[in-house]
């Protein structure tokens, strides 16, 4: 990772906490964007310390917003000479339908759309930094969820869990389709589920859903241990030339069918360039 450039969200805490900071002390130079300046500012610090004079830098952008996505992207692409690694793993989960500024449903909006916006917007630049690698955080979560292209944004029948768990399973169809559009680029993009981690995950989702995540985090692992296959897609030249996979622990791993289906990966990549355009 010497010399490498790394543009990475929800790198505040958590398991992108800890991967940014083990990419810098592999040589990476960390880019990354934060909702909150207090918490970018730690995040800085703890860059600093662990890899000092590399130029680390934050952005500040609320990522459920398509707009804010755009334009921090745009900031991006225009400040950065190189992106060599981009790290989609903003995420959340809500205990009650919450909509954007913009319209959305604010699973859909975060945990899919700004995975979709930014690397949109940094698209050309991974291009021309190839070879390159979109690292995008998935979950186990998709398995048994379904798209309703009626419904996208959960106006009916809303719960916590099945928008979550749609959100993580267009992650993966993202991925698949992602990788086919930039094959013969040099651009590898793959996902992965972390496992069930004890982090800040979950602590502001409210409702019955927060106060179920404490219980959950007794049997997760630590943030290290989800970092770790993020760090590994993000640098191992293992995987150099693998792209369009799902992986849970450092191994290619078969996602549901839903997740496999082409059709849906594709209307789901319409889609949502309707939404971001």
């Amino acid at each position: 990772m010497q010399g490498k450039t790394v543009v990475a969200t929800g790198a505040t805490s958590g398991i992108g906490g800890i991967a940014v900071v083990e990419l810098a002390r592999m040589g990476a130079r960390i880019v990354f964007v934060a909702r909150d300046a207090e918490r970018a500012e730690a995040t800085l610090a703890s860059l600093e310390a662990a890899a000092p004079g590399r130029g680390h830098r934050a952005h500040i952008a609320d990522l459920s917003l398509v707009a804010e996505a755009r334009r921090v992207g745009g900031e991006i692409a225009a400040s950065e000479a190189r992106v060599d690694v981009l790290i989609n793993n903003a995420g959340a989960i809500f205990s009650d339908r919450r909509v954007t500024a913009e319209g959305l449903e604010i699973t859909f909006a975060l945990n899919h759309m700004a995975y979709f916006t930014l690397t949109k917007a940094l698209r050309d630049r991974l291009i021309g930094s190839a070879p390159a690698r979109v690292v995008s955080t998935a979950s186990a979560a998709h398995y048994g969820a379904k798209l309703d292209f009626d419904d996208l944004q959960c106006a009916h029948g809303y719960s916590a869990w099945r928008a979550y768990n749609r959100s993580k399973l267009a992650n993966i169809l993202f991925t698949r389709e992602l990788a086919k559009r930039l094959a013969g680029t040099g651009v590898t993009v793959n996902c992965l589920h972390p496992g069930v981690v004890a982090s800040r995950f979950g602590d502001a989702a409210g409702g019955w859903t927060g106060r179920l995540f404490p219980f959950v985090k007794r049997f997760g692992i630590s943030p290290a241990q989800g970092a770790d296959t993020i760090v590994y897609l993000a640098s191992s030249p293992e995987v150099a030339s693998v792209s369009g996979e799902y992986f849970a622990k450092r191994k290619v791993r078969t996602p549901s069918r839903a997740a496999r289906d082409d059709q849906t990966a594709a209307r789901l990549w319409k889609d949502s360039e309707a939404i971001a355009s």
